[in-house]
């Protein structure tokens, strides 16, 4: 995470009781994954094409926010209705679980964390403070982020399984022996683009089966070990009789935009990740100018 941020505590007393203003329902960006999509549109009850289509951007991994505004000129969530709060409570993504909190995963251990010194809510909802204090690890219980916790965490294994794919494409194959730069060379570009554009790089085929599989399981594990067999089938059967470099250059491209797509929607930093996956080619064998 690029801004200061400090690391909480599961003991710390903080101001986590809701004022129910809905401060937080405007003004923000929240990615979402495609457990999490698919939880959405179970309490829409709606197809998660259906919600896809209406109620987020970016292909599926993020919310709209486009509603009214609020007295801070800053526009509310499609699913944010003046008169009840949040339409889809019951189904909200671990972003607006865990607000004003984040949760960031450092060298396989968790972090629950604040952004800057002083605590998030307190500038635009003064009288939180007002409110008694819950100490960090009771909040999460209240919430009840523990299953979309680990969806989170799931999502990360499998965004590693397709960049994984793309490794194998580039240093497995000839390609890594060609002396061509161009495919670290675009992995590196991946950094410098907007979520907006690595969306209209990858193909629909690949954002259809990333944000919205045909999966009838409920919980996450479940749900997350078919998606992951999903996309490694279809990479399989789509990338598996490759002809020449130039189309085994193509699809590994493809694959780390694929894997980092997927990865913004679980909040990772995608620089921290291509510097990794290009440093850990580089390792390998393979060549960046």
């Amino acid at each position: 995470m690029a801004a200061e941020y400090k690391t909480l505590n599961l003991n710390d007393n903080l101001p986590l009781t809701c004022t129910r203003t809905g401060t937080c329902c405007h003004g923000n960006q929240v990615y979402i994954n495609p457990w999490e999509l698919n939880q959405l549109a179970k309490t829409k009850n709606c197809s998660p094409k259906d919600l896809r289509d209406n109620y987020t951007d970016f292909g599926g991994i993020r919310l709209v926010f486009d509603g009214n505004k609020n007295k801070l000129n800053k526009k509310s969530c499609r699913f944010y209705d003046n008169q009840i709060g949040c339409s889809i409570h019951l189904g909200r993504p671990l972003a607006c679980r865990l607000f004003p909190i984040g949760r960031k995963i450092q060298n396989d251990t968790i972090e629950y964390i604040q952004q800057g010194q002083v605590f998030p809510c307190i500038s635009e909802c003064p009288s939180v403070v007002e409110l008694p204090a819950l100490k960090v690890s009771d909040y999460l219980i209240e919430q009840q982020t523990e299953l979309y916790e680990q969806a989170q965490d799931l999502y990360l294994d499998v965004m590693q399984n397709i960049a994984d794919m793309g490794f194998s494409l580039l240093l497995e194959t000839p390609l890594v022996e060609s002396n061509e730069f161009k495919t670290i060379n675009a992995w590196r570009r991946f950094a410098h683009l907007s979520i907006e554009e690595l969306t209209k790089f990858i193909d629909y085929e690949w954002i259809d089966l990333i944000t919205t599989p045909e999966i009838d399981k409920v919980l996450p594990t479940e749900f997350i070990e078919q998606h992951n067999d999903l996309l490694q089938t279809f990479a399989q059967n789509k990338y598996g009789q490759l002809t020449s470099l130039e189309e085994t250059n193509n699809a590994s491209i493809t694959l780390i935009g694929c894997a980092l797509y997927l990865a913004k929607s679980i909040g990772s930093n995608l620089e921290d990740l291509i510097d990794h996956w290009v440093e850990t080619a580089i390792q390998f064998g393979a060549k960046e100018n």
